[in-house]
């Protein structure tokens, strides 16, 4: 499988800077084990050089011959034999006397040897390989008199194997802990990754089943964190969209028996004239007004589909004038009140005197005040009363539409107004008429609220606020 995606990111990034610090941090442990090794040895032979001051006293004063003697009983004497190599040397170069009590050639380049005759301060340094290879450290201090003539020198010299290896070890010792934390950091932050990279995987596949229509697929939530939040997320986001998905099957469902039922009464009564008797005016004076009545119902509900279509697109739009309100709410109760009195309903309607005008677009809310009269005379049983009452308080001017139909249950009242939702399936409409009506009070910067109580009533109030005067600006 390929890397890729946080995985990808997460090496590149992380896992690289954490490659980079650690070789770093390695490298400046074996730097620093190195130095401090090898400074070790060099503050060792150090020491014993300075000594040189007093296992020669006079040494400055001393002729060759005193020299030698004394050189000798220091080599021959030295308490250090197994930890460095000591040799004396005197002015002609030639060794005196050596530690381990073999001289050493002469045809061997001494570096340390030839800089403590060359330096101001006498004293010479060498690190590296011997004649035979061998990895060492060298020091040498060369002995002058005080009239500055050359007398001879002493060279130590330390083998660096068993530093080396020590140094090697400790520097394999310090790379395998190295090791050890990038596979703990990889192990680790593998068990991480997955933990969130899993996930996501899972919520990406659940996502395009969702998006290929599946709202029943759901994520297992294992973490309660942000990713445990993300699974809720998108399991909410599926449960939503399948109840939309079923609220805009009824609705077409519903739109589709809303737009055959006016279609057939107008082919049927269309047929009937067809197929009558010319003579018979009666009949088809009745079926015209039949097929006219069917055809203002239809294009009602195209109207009302091309209403909610411009509200989803946000094309919606008002001519805005200043009106007066009351015109247009005592002409939308004009309109019902035939079909009131047929259905055996009573419409009051208290009238004001006289209404602040507001600006407004008379047709869109003459279509507000139609839509809920004419809901509310829909769900008021034979017998029953709608009220309607207009004041204005507070800048606004508040039309409340009672009535003592069937009511709405608690559990449906927050979404009567949502797109597509219907209370009561078992009474004609689209479900989008008060959506739409929401639409338009919200672009006139009103409110539309509905209070129900179930079997008791409804009441809907609209608020739209009045034109405010020079004085209230």
């Amino acid at each position: 499988m390929s890397i890729r995606g946080i995985t990808k990111r997460w090496l590149l990034n992380s896992l690289g800077m954490i490659v980079v610090i650690l070789v770093a941090i390695e490298c400046g442990l074996a730097l620093f084990i190195h130095e401090f090794f090898y400074n070790g040895v060099q503050q060792t032979i150090n020491n014993k050089s300075t000594s040189l001051v007093n296992i020669f006293p006079g040494f400055k004063e001393d002729s060759e011959k005193h020299f030698v003697s004394k050189a000798k009983i220091y080599v021959a004497d030295f308490e250090d034999k197994k930890l460095m190599e000591v040799t004396a040397f005197d002015n002609n170069n030639e060794p005196i006397l050596t530690s381990t009590g073999f001289l050493p050639d002469n045809n061997v380049e001494m570096l340390d040897y030839v800089a403590a005759q060359n330096s101001e301060d006498h004293v010479g340094f060498y690190t590296g390989p011997n004649f035979s290879g061998e990895n060492v450290m060298a020091k040498t201090k060369a002995i002058y008199t005080n009239d500055g003539e050359y007398i001879g020198a002493v060279r130590y010299v330390v083998s660096l194997r068993s530093v080396d290896n020590t140094i090697l070890w400790m520097t394999v010792g310090c790379i395998t802990v190295g090791l050890a934390i990038l596979l703990f950091v990889i192990m680790s932050s593998s068990y991480f990754i997955n933990s969130i990279v899993n996930p996501i995987r899972e919520i990406g596949k659940t996502a395009r089943k969702i998006a290929l229509g599946d709202f029943n697929a759901r994520i297992d939530k294992t973490f309660d964190d942000e990713v445990g939040e993300l699974c809720d997320t998108v399991n909410y986001m599926a449960r939503k969209l399948g109840e939309s998905e079923q609220v805009k099957n009824e609705f077409i469902s519903s739109i589709s028996h809303e737009l055959r039922t006016p279609l057939t009464a107008i082919k049927g009564w269309a047929e009937t004239i067809e197929l009558g008797e010319e003579k018979d005016f009666e009949m088809n004076k009745r079926g015209l007004k039949v097929i006219i009545h069917e055809s203002e119902r239809l294009c009602g509900l195209v109207e009302e589909l091309l209403d909610f279509s411009r509200m989803e697109c946000g094309k919606m739009v008002l001519t805005l004038e200043r009106i007066d309100i009351l015109a247009e709410i005592s002409e939308a109760v004009y309109m019902f009140k035939d079909r009131a009195a047929s259905e055996n309903k009573e419409l009051i309607y208290s009238e004001p005197p006289i209404l602040s005008p507001v600006l407004g677009d008379k047709n869109r809310l003459r279509q507000v005040f139609i839509n809920i009269i004419d809901n509310a005379l829909k769900y008021t049983p034979n017998g029953g009363k709608v009220d309607i009452k207009v004041k204005e308080a507070e800048s606004f001017i508040y039309i409340v539409v009672s009535d003592t139909g069937c009511g709405i249950p608690a559990e449906h009242l927050p979404h009567v107004k949502d797109k597509f939702y219907k209370a009561n399936t078992t009474q004609k409409g689209s479900g989008i008429g008060l959506a739409v009506a929401n639409e338009i009070i919200l672009l006139h910067s009103g409110s539309l609220d509905i209070t129900s109580e179930e079997n008791v009533g409804t009441v809907v109030t609209v608020a739209i606020p009045v034109i405010k005067t020079n004085n209230e600006a």
